[in-house]
């Protein structure tokens, strides 16, 4: 039998030997396989905290100059990258326009595959003019392979125009990016529960990477008091629920004194903690915030600690 070389160098193109039989394995032996996979990815993700943290510290300069940090990816990579950002506005209150996703292929590939666009490199540096990067803003590129010539287009078109540059990868990244990028995150999870699903433990690790990045950012941003959800507008039935809820637990008033003061907060929820906390006007509450960055704590003392459930 002539032998031939198949191997591919990526680490998310290598075959799993510890799932090499899971063809035969019942239900519960796949759920078992999978989770035991799943389960390494965390570690991984930990062993890249330093330039995870250097990425937050990147992100919150850009913000804090007018910038804005911008997703890049393909397929799962550029759908994760695109998740993340639409769940900004809601949860910090931030504009949709600070926190973007660009997916190849367009907002179509969200929902269905295009096939061919990830191979398109002119592609991904058009999308970077398209979208207005400017050297204040961050560019992070998601590429699980590593590989993806949109998202080498995009961080190469990035960095001509003085953006900062983040590459996330599971797989060894390329020289020229690991050369020239401000941050290289790069958990290696090691092959996938099925060969070069990318969706699975890589998935799972940009996931984690990118829910860390926004909110580390947010938080050195102001947008939380203690480990609440502040910085957010009590405007549907479930939100004007847990602003009051939390401005009930900030300043030990009633639900009914809550309401009020997220009404005169205009649907504000930090505000009205200040207001309720501090005795105050909107107006006052509103000057006191912004002379402290928009942070609560040193306008409105310490939160109150968590109550241990019986």
């Amino acid at each position: 039998m002539t032998t031939h070389d198949f191997s591919d160098p990526r680490a998310t193109e290598q075959r799993n030997q510890r799932t090499q039989r899971i063809d035969t394995a019942s239900s519960l032996e796949i759920v078992d396989l999978m989770n035991a996979e799943d389960a390494t990815v965390a570690t991984t993700v930990r062993g890249t905290r330093e330039q995870i943290a250097r990425a937050i510290d990147l992100v919150v300069e850009a913000f804090r100059s007018g910038g804005r940090l911008i997703y890049v990816g393909a397929g799962t990579s550029g759908r994760l990258g695109v998740l993340d950002a639409a769940e900004c506005p809601p949860t910090f209150s931030v504009p949709p326009t600070l926190v973007t996703g660009v997916i190849a292929g367009g907002y179509g590939a969200l929902v269905k595959s295009v096939e061919g666009a990830e191979d398109d490199i002119n592609a991904g540096m058009a999308a970077v003019d398209t979208a207005g990067v400017t050297k204040r803003d961050v560019l992070m590129g998601i590429a699980a392979s590593g590989t993806t010539p949109y998202v080498r287009g995009a961080l190469g078109r990035a960095q001509t125009i003085g953006a900062s540059t983040i590459f996330f990868t599971c797989s060894t990244p390329p020289k020229v990016l690991a050369e020239t990028c401000d941050v290289v995150i790069n958990p290696v999870v090691g092959p996938e529960v099925l060969t070069g699903s990318t969706r699975l433990k890589s998935g799972t690790a940009t996931k984690l990477v990118l829910n860390t990045l926004t909110t580390g950012a947010m938080i050195r941003m102001g947008k939380v008091y203690g480990n609440m959800m502040v910085d957010l507008m009590a405007l549907s039935e479930k939100l004007r629920d847990r602003g009051q809820r939390i401005v009930m637990e900030c300043a030990g008033v009633s639900r009914e004194e809550a309401r009020a003061a997220i009404d005169r907060a205009e649907g504000s929820v930090k505000l009205a903690i200040v207001m309720a906390r501090r005795g105050v006007s909107a107006a006052e509450a509103r000057r006191l915030l912004q002379a402290a960055g928009g942070f609560v704590r040193p306008v409105a003392g310490d939160p109150p600690a968590v109550q241990q459930r019986s």
